[in-house]
């Protein structure tokens, strides 16, 4: 009994190993026939570095010496061309990038300004008195009184008139030589060629004058009352005609360009929001305001019933003809920095590069682009922001390994030459100790704001002149 038990343990045993071999011959027998992955299907290892500290690049991966994590590896088809930024799918997603098309065509010059309505200063006429005399009666009493062309302002009594006339028509009766004096003594004395005419046709003296408006408008100025006594050539009235007025406008220097005499112009006030004013640009005058950088023009405005009133704001819409054919974008895609104009280019598949461009004119919320763009280019209008700061990163660390970095202080300074002295402390990627050198700078404009004892930063080109010498890229305080 007891062996015959031990004969079936036995047999047990050698079942399962003989299954056990053959699962491993098996499997052996898979993996052997898969073939070993091909050198060029891996991706390329550039080098590893800490996306934390990303200047910093190591040639074999491990933890990271700066941060508690592992470095990261670049590959070489992940390496982009400087400027040029690859952002993932869903971070597009996120950030809303949309982008459009620049398109070739025209921009119309319309755009708009601000003015204040004011008397067209070629419609004023000045009465003044013609003699010595008294004021008798005054119809016009009031400054900003309206009146109409022909109706009485001011009679006035010229006592000099009563006798030159009577010595005139006297004369005149009597077929004297001396009646062409007395006419000219009348002329001198303030009396016109039709009342001289009218005296010798009626052939009774007339002292007592009345003065008429010669315009329609109103009263600008006042300057007699009833029983005053006026001099020869003291002002009496200033009449202003508003059949037409000009709106003083100040528009940006950037676009008095734009301009020319006798371009069209429409004007709206608050107090008729309905109604659009037609006028021409009457003049540009050959001043800029320097506190607002703006050229004033004049406009010329029809202004019927009277309705725009000397002092009111009227908002300007400027049209001219269209400019040449040009690359055109929304101005929203343009990002201003102060000191350069960018769109951001969509490459395709995720790839995006900041390119910096020369902006022309800007009309109906459209840039012209003059160089940097073709027409076709994708450009980004949102998200453009985030887009070129990423950029700006990634051209700053590429230039960053491709030159040398150094502090020290300024001993000595050639502006003609371009020559500085520095006394520069140690430069770890040169390998150089803290010394005192003179360098020749790219830029001798650099040195303008530099002097001796000044603390600077600078940066040398990564490679030396076919002399040996390493000249400064960048310098600054």
């Amino acid at each position: 009994m007891k062996r015959s038990a031990i004969v079936v343990l036995v047999i047990g045993v050698a079942a399962i190993a003989a299954w056990g071999g053959y699962r491993y011959a098996l499997e052996h027998g898979e993996h052997a026939a898969q073939p070993a992955p091909s050198a060029s299907s891996e991706r390329k290892v550039l080098y590893w570095y800490d996306p934390m500290v990303p200047q910093q690049k190591f040639d074999k991966p491990g933890k990271s010496p700066f941060m508690d994590m592992q470095l990261v590896p670049k590959y070489a088809d992940e390496a982009l061309e400087a400027g040029t930024v690859s952002i993932s799918p869903q971070m597009v997603q996120n950030l809303g990038v949309r982008t459009i098309e620049a398109k070739t065509g025209s921009l119309e010059s319309r755009f708009e300004a601000v003015g204040a309505v004011a008397y067209n200063e070629r419609g004023v006429v000045q009465i003044q008195a013609r003699a010595a005399g008294f004021v008798e009666k005054l119809h016009a009493r009031a400054p900003l009184d309206p009146v109409r062309k022909g109706a009485p302002l001011v009679e006035i009594l010229y006592p000099d008139w009563a006798g030159a006339q009577e010595e005139f028509l006297f004369l005149l009766r009597n077929n004297s030589s001396l009646a062409e004096a007395a006419r000219q003594r009348l002329m001198l004395l303030g009396m016109s060629e039709a009342e001289i005419a009218a005296l010798e046709r009626e052939g009774k003296v007339r002292a007592r004058v009345t003065l008429a408006a010669p315009i329609s408008g109103v009263v600008a100025e006042l300057g007699v009352r009833e029983g005053m006594t006026v001099m020869p050539g003291a002002p009496l009235f200033k009449l202003v005609d508003l059949s037409t007025v000009w709106v003083n406008a100040e528009v940006p220097e950037t676009q008095a360009a734009w301009l020319r005499p006798g371009s069209a112009v429409e004007a709206r006030v608050a107090a008729y929001p309905d109604t659009a004013f037609e006028g021409v640009v009457g003049a540009i005058l050959p001043e800029v305001t320097s506190a607002t950088r703006t050229v004033r023009t004049r406009i010329e405005l029809a202004n019927p019933g009277a309705r725009l009133k000397p002092g009111m704001y009227a908002t300007l819409v400027f049209r001219a003809r269209r400019g040449a054919q040009a690359v055109l974008v929304p101005s929203e895609a343009v990002i201003r920095t102060g000191t350069r104009d960018v769109v951001v280019v969509a490459l395709g598949e995720g790839r995006f590069r900041a390119t910096q461009v020369e902006v022309g004119t800007e009309a109906g919320g459209q840039s012209e682009i003059r160089k940097g763009l073709a027409a076709g280019d994708k450009v980004v209008l949102s998200g453009q922001f985030l887009i070129d700061s990423e950029a700006n990163l990634a051209g700053t660390l590429a230039r960053l390994e491709s030159t040398h970095a150094g502090r020290g202080t300024v001993t000595s300074i050639d502006a003609a030459s371009g020559e500085i002295g520095l006394d520069h402390e140690p430069i770890a990627s040169l390998q150089w100790p803290a010394m005192s050198m003179s360098f020749t700078v790219a830029d001798k404009r650099q040195l303008a704001a530099l002097k001796p004892g000044d603390r600077v930063q600078f940066e040398l080109r990564a490679k030396p002149d076919a002399d040996g010498s390493y000249v400064v890229e960048r310098i600054g305080k």
